[in-house]
């Protein structure tokens, strides 16, 4: 069955707009060093803790978050962005821990290799190695969903890919918030947005790409999933700020999904920067879209089952 590409947004309001505009001046104020190491640290510092009622356990390969309400009939695994080369549980736990209040579920936050001392394929094998260490534990497929932001929801879905061709039982869904599906560079956006984007820009993008890759060509479908076969897929759910110069590779995957015959959802926020869901704790619209994209997986599962 196909699905209808957009879905509808909620509009924004004067303080929406207000909110938004505090963040912007907030995200120009800062200036992105150049050392990995401290580039690390400042990208954690935008974190907040996560919620006191959300439990977190260390477990092999992550951490597993928990709050307080489930119905135990999800777990989800989660995949955080920066790159390949930054996040962590400091900088993404604390959305994570709203997600899965949203979902009703638990959380698998993996806390996969990064680049440059891990590049590609580690950041791969190590989520292949979780959804394996879920389905280990007695789970059915069909009672795992994926997510993931930006780098994350890129491996998300090529994470997708290498299951499916190995035959793997594949996830009840899977969901991407701003994701980086073509690490080419190659979509429209890159050009008509990168006078908007407040967060990315392509030589940025760039830089991070080539250290994940280290030589791997950026058309390989498992590095850049856009470039994959994308028929027999679990249903796709994306949501992607308008101002981002990411937007073209959620439109054109979603489209490819679509085209090879998969369910394949789109939410495109108006005005929203990258991955603005780490901004819950001021942006209301973040928090909205924590709670639709939450919605959805449960109701994903759901209908798996």
């Amino acid at each position: 069955m196909t699905t209808s590409a957009q879905h509808d947004v909620p509009l924004m309001s004067d303080d929406d707009r207000a909110e938004l505009d505090r963040l912007l001046t907030a995200l120009a104020a800062d200036e992105w060093p150049e050392d990995i190491g401290e580039a690390r640290k400042f990208y954690d510092a935008w974190g907040v803790p996560v919620a006191d009622d959300i439990k977190v356990e260390e477990r092999p390969g992550g951490h597993l978050l928990t709050p307080p309400e489930t119905d135990g009939s999800l777990t989800g695994l989660y995949l955080h962005g920066g790159g390949y080369v930054y996040g962590s549980l400091r900088s993404h736990g604390h959305m994570v821990g709203e997600l899965a209040r949203a979902a009703r579920c638990r959380m698998f936050f993996v806390d996969y290799r990064r680049a440059p001392e891990h590049p590609y394929p580690a950041a791969l094998d190590d989520a292949v190695a979780a959804y394996g260490s879920l389905l280990a534990e007695g789970l059915s497929a069909r009672e795992v969903v994926l997510v993931g932001d930006s780098a994350g929801g890129g491996l998300v879905l090529a994470t997708l890919l290498k299951l499916r061709n190995a035959g793997t039982a594949l996830p009840a869904a899977a969901a991407c918030i701003s994701p980086w599906t073509d690490l080419t560079g190659s979509g429209e956006t890159y050009r008509t947005l990168e006078h908007e984007d407040p967060m990315l820009t392509k030589p940025v993008v760039e830089l991070v790409s080539a250290s994940y890759r280290a030589g791997t060509p950026p058309t390989d479908p498992y590095v850049s999933p856009l470039f994959g076969d994308l028929a027999g897929l679990p249903p796709v759910f994306m949501q992607v700020g308008s101002r981002e110069i990411l937007l073209s590779d959620a439109q054109r995957f979603i489209d490819g999904v679509r085209g090879a015959g998969g369910t394949g959802v789109l939410e495109v926020w108006p005005g929203m920067v990258h991955v603005w869901h780490l901004h819950h704790s001021r942006l209301a619209k973040a928090r909205e879209a924590v709670t639709r994209l939450g919605g959805w997986l449960h109701g994903q599962a759901a209908g798996a089952r």
